[in-house]
């Protein structure tokens, strides 16, 4: 590429430059002025000026990148101490689908969980949600970037996820139905999982936080109790509330979480569960709930000798019959409801995955 011929001499200018701008980074790990990556034009203060054009040339690389490797300059941003004032100057707003998971692939594996956590947010989750609104779908490139993501965990959830839980008055539920799809078809460490789950759940239900929840509870995890209690107060809190009307999505939810847990809450908590559903009905799915919760004994009943081995019994059933989302993935076909999300897969790509 025409700046590479410029690029040791840039980099010397580069690793000058880097201890002043250590000392001007704020305690937030912004330099003083920053406030975003917002305006492509925006003055980037105390860089070398070959080092703005070598960055503004990779730029225009990064806007018709394609697939290969990209530029080595671009490289070593996530090594600078200042690299969001880079960053900057590659314009990502114009950045192609391949170059997105490129940086992806590169910011997920060089910065720590506080720094990937901004790029999620700033760079990647804005760039999601644009795609899916104009095209109604992630093309193979920008899903392997969102599933690419998910090498941060504490990151992906904190700057993606509960990002759009909190905006989820402007998210749509495409974007949440796709978004999601990530975490059902990539295992995910419990901590991490159940630290979100516990945060949603203290949120107010939406339909788009009720996505995540329900592909959350959907994957089984041993959830410490005090999870388990958020979630029983979070269905709680509308048993008396009149003006509330929920619907079907909720519902399946409420059936999907007694299903997986209703032996690990308490008989105060099975019998809040009962009156919920008699003031906020499903005529087919709250028969199975009621089912479901009379069936069951909750962890503060001692259960026969005879329940116990049936119970290990059930355990190691399912554990057979358990597929591992993680094996056999395909991204031809990524739509929850039409496999149709992502675009299909060109033979000459090698994205990579993460187990």
């Amino acid at each position: 590429m025409a700046h590479n011929s410029n690029l040791a001499p840039i980099l010397k200018a580069i690793a000058l430059k880097k201890q002043e701008l250590e000392s001007e980074l704020a305690p937030g790990g912004q330099l003083d002025g920053f406030d975003g990556l917002t305006s492509d034009q925006k003055f980037v203060k105390n860089l070398d000026p070959q080092v703005c054009d070598l960055y503004r040339g990779v730029a225009k690389v990064m806007a018709r990148f394609r697939s290969g490797q990209p530029p080595k300059a671009f490289k070593i941003i996530p090594n600078l101490a200042n690299w969001e004032q880079i960053l900057e100057l590659t314009e990502p707003n114009n950045w192609t689908a391949a170059s997105v998971y490129e940086a992806t692939k590169l910011f997920a594996s060089n910065l720590k969980n506080d720094m990937a956590q901004k790029f999620y947010n700033i760079i990647l989750l804005p760039r999601l949600r644009d795609d899916i609104n104009e095209y109604k779908k992630l093309n193979f490139h920008m899903y392997n970037a969102l599933k690419r993501s998910l090498y941060k965990p504490a990151a992906f959830y904190k700057g993606i996820i509960l990002p759009l839980c909190e905006d989820s008055a402007e998210a749509s539920l495409r974007e949440a139905v796709i978004i999601s799809s990530i975490i059902k078809r990539t295992h995910v460490p419990l901590m991490h999982s159940a630290a979100a789950l516990l945060k949603i759940a203290e949120m107010p239900h939406s339909p788009v936080r009720c996505v995540f929840m329900m592909d959350l509870i959907s994957k089984n995890y041993a959830l410490p109790f005090r999870v388990l209690d958020a979630l029983v107060d979070h269905f709680n809190r509308y048993t008396y509330d009149e003006s509330f009307e929920p619907n079907v999505q909720w519902h399946q939810t409420l059936l999907k979480f007694c299903q997986l847990y209703a032996r690990d809450i308490s008989s105060e908590q099975k019998e809040a569960l009962l009156e919920l559903i008699k003031h906020h009905t499903h005529p087919q799915i709250s028969p199975e709930i009621r089912k479901v919760l009379q069936k069951t004994k909750p962890r503060d009943v001692e259960l026969s000798q005879q329940e116990r081995m049936e119970l290990v019994d059930e355990a190691a059933d399912n554990e057979e019959n358990d597929v591992d989302d993680d094996d056999d993935e395909d991204f031809d076909d990524v739509d929850d409801d039409d496999d149709d999300d992502v675009d299909d897969k060109d033979e000459d790509d090698s994205g990579e995955m993460i187990e």
